[in-house]
């Protein structure tokens, strides 16, 4: 049986101006590799209503799971929830259970729950809420799609509290035979070994290094054996390597 699938859609304007430096989907990947979530796709759009309703509704449509990141704080240009509850064709309102969460959360820490702090209880209707043991603002999903903060700590605690929930398939194993030599030298024969392995990813990395050009080889794969044969063909294949 296949393994789900799953997109990324980052949410900011502050990512597509270069303010910010994106890697909330790069540990977000990493971490849907040891669950066996396959992640097709990432995309990162602006802080435009309609753009993020699109959007979701797109790539909820053609993935298992989608997994959005940003946009749901307390300011003005925090939308994501409300263009998240538009893309399901849900109201959306203050929830009683987030509100207490927030109030809690600001009460232990003697902070004054403003009317801004509350927009971030505001759930799409029939939501299942994500724990944020960090700032206490609850994510949420709505059917398959995973809504949580830009903020990186905080989207971290998110991944880890909502992932053990969801249904994955096989993890998807890694190994890498290096080569000090140019990826054009070693494109024909490789493509040669990637034939023997179909059920095999096979991929080739370049780098240099101190002046000198390199290549990561790369075989990936769901069963431990096919992907040691696969290393291992490597390695025969490219003798001069590491």
């Amino acid at each position: 049986m296949p393994n789900p699938t799953a997109a990324i859609l980052i949410i900011g304007d502050e990512i597509l101006t270069g303010r910010t430096r994106e890697g909330n989907a790069h540990h977000l990947a990493g971490e849907l590799v040891k669950v066996g979530i396959d992640l097709r796709q990432i995309r990162v759009i602006s802080d435009d209503h309609q753009t993020i309703v699109a959007a979701v509704r797109e790539l909820a449509g053609s993935h298992d799971h989608l997994f959005t990141s940003g946009g749901i704080g307390p300011t003005h240009d925090d939308i994501t929830a409300d263009a998240v509850a538009e893309a399901f064709g849900r109201t959306i309102d203050v929830r009683e259970d987030a509100r207490a969460i927030l109030a809690a959360h600001y009460a232990a820490r003697g902070v004054e729950f403003t009317a801004a702090r509350l927009r971030m209880a505001r759930i799409p209707e029939g939501a299942r809420l994500i724990d944020n043991p960090v700032s206490g603002a609850p994510g949420f999903s709505v059917g398959n799609c995973h809504v949580m903060a830009g903020v990186p700590n905080i989207f971290q605690a998110m991944v880890a509290g909502l992932l053990p929930g969801l249904t994955g398939g096989a993890p998807l194993i890694s190994r890498t035979w290096q080569v000090m030599v140019a990826e054009a030298s070693i494109a024909d024969d490789l493509r040669g070994l990637v034939g023997q392995f179909p059920d095999l990813s096979f991929g080739s990395y370049p780098f240099v290094q101190d002046g000198v050009y390199g290549t990561n080889l790369v075989v990936r794969g769901t069963d431990p054996a096919q992907v040691a044969a696969g290393h291992a063909a490597l390695q025969a294949a490219f003798p001069e390597g590491k």
